[in-house]
């Protein structure tokens, strides 16, 4: 039989002030509650019990602060991602009216972002 432990949880992770990260609300999450994760930006970092960090967060959607996050229930959001879409698409063309169906694409997918919640990404291990 498996026990849950500590070390159950993602690798131990040290983000930096100004990363982005994905924010769960441990605590929303677990009552079944809407609104319970965010995309964050890492204000700052303090030592707290048993030697973890913790962590203050600005969420982007309203700038609201939250207090003693733990690295546990966030997860960074690479700078590649958010970058994808315009280091594939091909702007490398002889003519504006050539970029024209990758500008169509960028805006689609954006709308497309938009409008979706944010996703944990998968976690291994």
């Amino acid at each position: 039989m498996h026990s849950y432990t500590g070390a159950d949880t993602a690798a131990a992770t040290t983000f930096k002030t100004d990363d982005y990260v994905l924010y769960r609300n441990p605590e929303k999450f677990w009552k079944g509650e809407p609104n319970h994760t965010f995309v964050c930006r890492v204000e700052a970092s303090f030592p707290a019990s048993r030697g973890q960090v913790c962590y203050t967060l600005a969420r982007l959607s309203d700038n609201g602060r939250i207090y003693n996050a733990q690295p546990a229930y966030m997860r960074l959001l690479p700078a590649v991602d958010a970058m994808r879409d315009i280091d594939t698409a091909p702007l490398n063309t002889g003519t504006a009216a050539d970029m024209t169906p990758a500008a169509v694409a960028w805006l689609t997918q954006q709308a497309a972002t938009i409008s979706r919640r944010p996703e944990l990404p998968p976690h291994s291990g």
